[in-house]
């Protein structure tokens, strides 16, 4: 990944993060965890394909999303 490339993912990353401020400690958690593995998931999918770097950020984005979604349906009962 070059450089500038890093820029901006560390950049998406930090104003993620800074997002997860006014969560909960159950939410934040969930979404941190759902992104985590997100991101390691998407790291070795990518590896296969030669950009491990845009698929941990493609699995972060979708893990962190996935994570929040549960959240929000533990918290409602739906799950």
């Amino acid at each position: 990944m070059s450089r500038k490339g890093l820029i901006v993912v560390m950049s998406v990353a930090a104003i993620t993060l800074a997002g997860c401020e006014t969560m909960d400690r159950d939410t934040a958690t969930r979404t941190g965890t759902g992104a985590a593995v997100g991101a390691a998931t998407g790291a070795v999918i990518g590896a296969f394909s030669g950009s491990p770097g845009a698929g941990a950020a493609i699995g972060a984005t979708v893990g962190g999303a996935g994570g929040f979604l549960y959240d929000r349906m533990k918290r409602d009962g739906t799950l």
